[in-house]
């Protein structure tokens, strides 16, 4: 047998074990899924700061729940005039909460002024966005999940 031969003859069996790997997969269902989180306290000191452009973010924790495929909280610091992003669609259902200072929350191009304490519930796919217009830094965390169902159509 020719080398060019037992080449073809090899390549074919490695894509004959490839093709059955692949196809004894569950489809729609990834090769290994991390485990959900567990219980637990984040500490707000110990949690990494990342500088930014328009201030500060801390990535709290990232995962997925026994109930939720995702869920997801983070800090921001906006400096004064600063936004983190232009108002965007997003896909998964959000909840912000102003713990210090405070924003302006523009959902579906209406601005509405939000003081600490306050919570800001954004729906999936509407157009959200939010900036600092005082002089002060303002901070505050948000909150995702996804149960990794398609977003149902709200009725408006």
């Amino acid at each position: 047998m020719n080398i060019q031969r037992r080449f073809v003859l090899g390549s074919s069996a490695i894509l004959a074990v490839f093709a059955a790997v692949t196809c004894a997969q569950t489809p729609g269902k990834p090769a290994a899924v991390k485990p959900a989180m567990e219980s637990t306290v984040f500490d707000w000191n110990q949690v990494k700061v990342d500088p930014q452009s328009y201030g500060e973010r801390r990535q709290i924790f990232d995962g997925r729940t026994g109930a939720l495929d995702h869920l997801e909280c983070h800090a921001s610091t906006i400096n004064p005039g600063q936004s983190t992003h232009p108002p965007r669609r997003q896909p998964d259902e959000e909840l912000v909460i102003v713990k210090e200072g405070t924003i302006e929350a523009i959902i579906n191009d209406q601005p509405r002024k939000v003081e600490a304490g306050s919570a800001i519930f954004v729906a999936a796919n509407d157009l959200y966005g939010v900036r600092n217009t005082s002089d002060a830094p303002a901070t505050y965390y948000v909150i995702k999940w996804s149960t990794g169902a398609p977003p149902k159509e709200q009725a408006k």
